[in-house]
C-alpha cells in the first residue's frame, strides 16, 4: 500500500513536472533568458524548482481580477487626443517616447501644465499637508509604503481633518509595504475618522495565493490628489528621510512634484483604476469635470502619465524607459536606486554610449538590498567599457528616480530600472518636455552627482574573482526573481 502510494505521488509530480517544463517553454512574452533560467531550475532542481515557479514563475493576476481591470479601464473616461500636440512633438526627436507611453492608459499627452519640485523630503511632506489641509471636495492618496513615524504621523493627521470637515478622502496602502501601519490602531483612526482606507492587493495564504497568482505582485505606487486639480508624483513614500525600518542606509533622498493642470486628471485616472479594482466606488465622473486650468500654465508643460503593471499585456514601463533612451542625441542622465536591467535596456544604455551620447548613471553606494547592489555592480565594467560614466553617491540611499534627455525631455515617478517594476509592481511616472522644469530636474541630479564618487574600470579590476562569480549569478538569476 505505502508503495503504492509513493508510486502514484511520483507519477503525479512527474505530470505536474512536464506541465511547468510545457509552461515555461510555451508562456508568452517571456525573454529568452528568464525562460532558460526557469528551465535550468525545473530540470536541475525538480522540486524546489516547480514550486518556485509555481509561486514566483508569472507576473500573473487572476483571470477575474484581470478581466475587472480590463472592464474597469473600459469604462473610465478617456481625454481626447490633441493633434496639436502630436504635430509639436513629431517635430523632436522624442515623439517616440510620448507615442509609446499612450499605449499603457491610453492616455495621450497633455499640455498647460504647471509643475513645481520639492527641495527635499520633509518640504514634499510639509507641502503635501498644506494641499490636504486646504482641500475643500476629494483627496485621493495611493503610497507603497506608510511608516508610523513622523512624516507618517503628519499625512495621517491630515487626513484626520480633511475627513472630519467634510472632504471625501480615499487612501489606497499597499499589503505588504505599508503592513505595520495597516494593522495598527493608526489604520483604524483612519476609518473612524471617516476615511474610506483600503488595502491594495491583499496577501492572502498559500493556497489562495496559488489561485490569484504571484503574493509579491505590489502598488509601489506613488500619488496624492487633491481636489483633483493637484497631483503629486515621485519617488518619496510615507515615511522619513531617516527610514528607520532601514535607517543603516538612511537618508532616503527622493524627489517628489506637484502638478497642476490636465496631467492630473489623468493621474485620477491611474487612482481610479486601482480604487475601483479594489472595491472602491466609481469616481469617473471626476475624469469628466473639466476643472480651471491654472492662468500661468498656458501654453504650460507638456506632460503624460504612464502607469504601469502586471495587468497589461506586455512590459510597457520597459519600453518607454528603452524608447527614451533611444531617443538620447547629445545627453542621457538617470538615477535609479535599484539597476537589474533586462536585456532591452541594458543593450540600449550601451548603444546610447557607444554612439557618443554623454551618458550618466547616478546609483547609490550603499543599497539596502545586497541581491540587488551585487547584481547591479556585474554590469559596471561592461557599461564603463561603453563609454557610460558610472557614480555611486555616497551620503545615503539615493531613492530618487529620474532619466532626463538632451535637456529636453524627463521622466519620474515611482519605477526603478530593475525587473521588478517592469513585470510585477503597478508604478505611475510622468513623462514630460520642457526645457524649464526638465532643467529644474536636471540641476537635481548635478547635485547628486557632487555627492557622489565616480567608479572607475580600476575600482571593478579590483573585485575579487569569487566576488565577481557572486555577482554574474545574480545577474543570471534575476530573470528568477
Amino acid at each position: 500500500m505505502a508503495f503504492d502510494a509513493a508510486l502514484v505521488l511520483s507519477l503525479l509530480f512527474f505530470a505536474v513536472h512536464i506541465v511547468v517544463i510545457g509552461r515555461i517553454i510555451l508562456r508568452p512574452q517571456r525573454e529568452p533568458a528568464s525562460r532558460i533560467a526557469w528551465l535550468i531550475a525545473a530540470i536541475m532542481v525538480p522540486v524546489v524548482g516547480v514550486i518556485a515557479y509555481l509561486l514566483l514563475g508569472e507576473a500573473r493576476i487572476s483571470a477575474k481580477r484581470r478581466a475587472r481591470y480590463r472592464a474597469i479601464e473600459a469604462h473610465l473616461p478617456h481625454p481626447a487626443h490633441n493633434e496639436t500636440i502630436r504635430r509639436a512633438l513629431a517635430k523632436t526627436p522624442y515623439a517616440a517616447p510620448f507615442a509609446l507611453a499612450e499605449t499603457a492608459n491610453a492616455l495621450p499627452p497633455t499640455r498647460g501644465n504647471r509643475a513645481r519640485l520639492s527641495a527635499d523630503s520633509n518640504s514634499a511632506i510639509r507641502e503635501m499637508v498644506e494641499d490636504i489641509d486646504a482641500a475643500t471636495s476629494t483627496v485621493h492618496l495611493c503610497f507603497y509604503i506608510w511608516l508610523a513615524d513622523n512624516n507618517g504621523f503628519r499625512i495621517k493627521n491630515a487626513l484626520v481633518r480633511a475627513a472630519r470637515r467634510g472632504v471625501k478622502v480615499r487612501v489606497l496602502a499597499d499589503a505588504l509595504g505599508s503592513r505595520g501601519f495597516i494593522r495598527s490602531a493608526y489604520w483604524i483612526e483612519l476609518e473612524n475618522a471617516g476615511v474610506d482606507a483600503r488595502i491594495a492587493l491583499p496577501i492572502g495564504g498559500l493556497i489562495w495565493t496559488l489561485i490569484r497568482g504571484r503574493f509579491d505582485l505590489r502598488n509601489h505606487r506613488k500619488q496624492l490628489i487633491v481636489d483633483n486639480r493637484i497631483a503629486w508624483c515621485g519617488s518619496q513614500n510615507l515615511a522619513d528621510p531617516e527610514f528607520r525600518v532601514k535607517s543603516r542606509y538612511a537618508p532616503w533622498v527622493d524627489l517628489m512634484t506637484r502638478w497642476e493642470g490636465p496631467v492630473v486628471q489623468d493621474c485620477q485616472f491611474i487612482f481610479a483604476a486601482d480604487w475601483e479594482s479594489e472595491h472602491g466606488d466609481d469616481i469617473s465622473a471626476l475624469l469628466c469635470d473639466d476643472a480651471e486650468q491654472p492662468a500661468a500654465a498656458k501654453p504650460g508643460i507638456v506632460a503624460q502619465v504612464v502607469g504601469t503593471g502586471p495587468s497589461l499585456p506586455y512590459p510597457a514601463m520597459t519600453a518607454c524607459f528603452t524608447s527614451l533612451i533611444h531617443s538620447a542625441r547629445r545627453e542621457l542622465v538617470i538615477t535609479t536606486p535599484y539597476f537589474v536591467p533586462d536585456e532591452q535596456l541594458i543593450c540600449a544604455l550601451l548603444d546610447a554610449a557607444r554612439r557618443g551620447v554623454n551618458t550618466v548613471m547616478i546609483l547609490p553606494q550603499r543599497n539596502d538590498s545586497r541581491i540587488v547592489a551585487n547584481a547591479s555592480r556585474s554590469y559596471y565594467d561592461e557599461m564603463i567599457g561603453a563609454g557610460v560614466q558610472l557614480y555611486e553617491y555616497r551620503p545615503g540611499l539615493l531613492h530618487a528616480k529620474t532619466m532626463v534627455v538632451d535637456g529636453a525631455v524627463a521622466l519620474i515617478g515611482s519605477a526603478n530600472l530593475d525587473r521588478r517594476s517592469f513585470e510585477l509592481n503597478f508604478e505611475n511616472n510622468i513623462l514630460f518636455a520642457d526645457a524649464g522644469f526638465v532643467g529644474e530636474i536636471r540641476a537635481r541630479q548635478d547635485e547628486y552627482l557632487a555627492d557622489s564618487d565616480r567608479v572607475m574600470a580600476e575600482d571593478v579590476a579590483r573585485d575579487s574573482m569569487l566576488r565577481r562569480l557572486w555577482q554574474n549569478l545574480l545577474a543570471t538569476l534575476s530573470p528568477l526573481l
